[in-house]
């Protein structure tokens, strides 16, 4: 459904993973392409999710499955090509043929198939043997659908992507339920379920629900879905949206989204500025609590500068104006 140009990032420039429960760009990549794995993994993603659900037609499940596995390091796929080539054939090149440099993915994540599907059974069995980082359980409804993957997974981080009004209903349950790791919004499947727009103030009620129902859980802040188009000012109008409704990381189409989804998601040069200001006038009045303001404005800098270490933004480049006060920022940050 989500299938945008695919540029290939700089080969030069080596993307890095961080920790998924700060990630805050999720990078679909279809499964069925496997020359796209590894632009994807140069890309500026903090989390690589190879997608073998919606992206890939129900012809080509089997092939898409076998790319990631071979991504993965966890086994090696029997791609009729790679028959053809045993028996002397020629070889197709390119996508067709699956060839690949040595795998690399190991620690990628993969987008699943729903519970109830007639691939589910077979992806947690392909997977169950492969160091996958985690998986994205497509089409979730119940606590069910995440238990019983977990089951098959044990061990393995799921975020659950709740994409219908029947799974939204039941969202606190789901995000309470044994397994469930962070959860994440289906946009594109839900607007098409419930007949709802793309405008924000259209999904606030959607989306409200999905911060709210992982804070009760104790789960890190909720993913939100993607943004179609290459347009970067619409990009980063949504990805502000994200931010204003609590939700601290995005499903990305294109590795060139990467880089303003996690921009947007990351503390500002004003809150770290902020942030290094309060911080400076507290040890100045003693270092002790003056008000009932301090604490929880205490923990509200320690995670802003806490962020911008974790997501490797240099302190030189946020040095406090002396000049004049920063106002504390308006926007919050909840892990």
């Amino acid at each position: 459904m989500y299938d945008q140009p695919f540029h290939d990032s700089d080969p030069s420039d080596v993307g890095s993973r961080i920790d998924p429960v700060l990630a805050r760009s999720w990078l679909l990549v279809n499964g069925a392409q496997f020359g796209r794995f590894e632009a994807a993994s140069r890309s500026r993603a903090d989390v690589v999710v190879l997608d073998i659900e919606d992206a890939v037609a129900p012809k080509d499940k089997v092939a898409a499955r076998e790319n990631v596995i071979r991504w993965l390091g966890g086994g090696a796929p029997h791609h009729a090509a790679e028959v053809a080539q045993a028996s002397g054939a020629p070889r197709a090149s390119g996508d067709e043929a699956g060839t690949a440099p040595s795998p690399s993915g190991a620690g990628d994540w993969v987008r699943i198939n729903g519970f109830g599907t007639p691939w589910w059974a077979d992806d947690l069995a392909a997977l169950a043997s492969a160091p996958v980082g985690g998986v994205m359980l497509a089409m979730v409804e119940s606590v069910d659908h995440v238990t019983e993957t977990a089951k098959r997974l044990p061990g393995v981080p799921i975020v659950a992507l709740v994409e219908t009004a029947r799974g939204l209903e039941r969202i606190s349950e789901i995000a309470s339920a044994k397994g469930t790791f962070r959860l994440a919004f289906g946009i594109g499947d839900f607007r098409r379920d419930t007949g709802f727009g793309d405008d924000p103030t259209t999904l606030a009620y959607a989306r409200s629900r999905f911060t709210i129902a992982a804070k009760a859980a104790h789960l890190p802040s909720a993913i939100d879905g993607p943004t179609v188009g290459s347009s970067a000012l619409k990009l980063s109008e949504a990805t502000a949206v994200s931010a204003e409704f609590g939700m601290t990381g995005k499903i990305c189409l294109s590795p060139d989204q990467c880089a303003a989804v996690n921009e947007g998601l990351s503390p500002s040069r004003e809150e770290i500025s902020w942030a290094k200001e309060f911080f400076a006038e507290f040890e100045r009045d003693g270092g002790e609590i003056r008000n009932g303001s301090d604490l929880p404005r205490i923990a509200r800098a320690t995670k802003i500068l806490d962020l911008a270490r974790s997501y490797g933004i240099e302190p030189s480049v946020y040095e406090v104006d002396d000049a004049g006060h920063v106002p504390a920022p308006s926007d919050t940050y909840h892990y």
